[in-house]
């Protein structure tokens, strides 16, 4: 059976050319951190993940700085077991520049975004972001839901894939579930 243009981009990015892709990633380090891109660099990823190329779409290649999660020790009195200070962030590197691209953009609503390669000091990301103010976007079925005020800012809601996942809603098995919670919605029983 033929494979198609899609099939052979994603057997490229599972073994990229090392010498291109670091000569990317210098070109990305000297760049901004929020550096808004023509072209997604993996057409595969992007439309999966709902990219069209068409008015109102908008991708943001992000640098996220690599290391530990651990939150900032507070400046302030605190008893000691409020300190959080050996308590380390439960959030994936994806979600937290998806947050960063949230803030910066106030306009664009975060659809997705993917990997696109690390070194020893950053993640890249490519975030897909869309207008909800174009009419291109209101008229599109595929993608209209994302202009209803339900769905504003998702990323720092949790409601992206990669909040989803680091919140551990992805859970595939049932007897593991950890929604409705004991509290949502009131104690049953007593």
């Amino acid at each position: 059976m033929a494979k198609g243009l899609y099939h052979y981009l994603r057997e490229a990015w599972k073994k990229p050319d090392k010498k291109t892709l670091r000569e990317r990633m210098i070109e990305w380090r000297k760049s901004r951190v929020f550096t808004k891109v023509d072209k997604p660099l993996r057409l595969d990823r992007a439309r999966a993940l709902g990219y069209k190329d068409k008015k109102g779409f908008v991708i943001i290649r992000i640098r996220v700085k690599r290391g530990g999660h651990k939150r900032p020790r507070p400046n302030k009195g605190r008893r000691s077991k409020r300190l959080h200070a050996r308590k380390t962030l439960k959030m994936s590197y994806k979600w937290i520049a998806e947050q960063r691209v949230a803030r910066k953009y106030k306009n664009l609503e975060v659809l997705n975004s993917y990997n696109i390669g690390k070194d020893g000091m950053h993640y890249f990301y490519e975030v897909i972001c869309v207008d909800p103010s174009r009419p291109e976007i209101k008229n599109d079925k595929t993608i209209s839901w994302i202009t209803k005020p339900v769905n504003r800012k998702r990323p720092l809601r949790g409601l992206t894939s990669a909040g989803k996942k680091s919140r551990g809603l992805r859970s595939k098995h049932p007897a593991n579930k950890s929604r409705p919670s004991v509290r949502a919605g009131g104690r049953k029983g007593k």
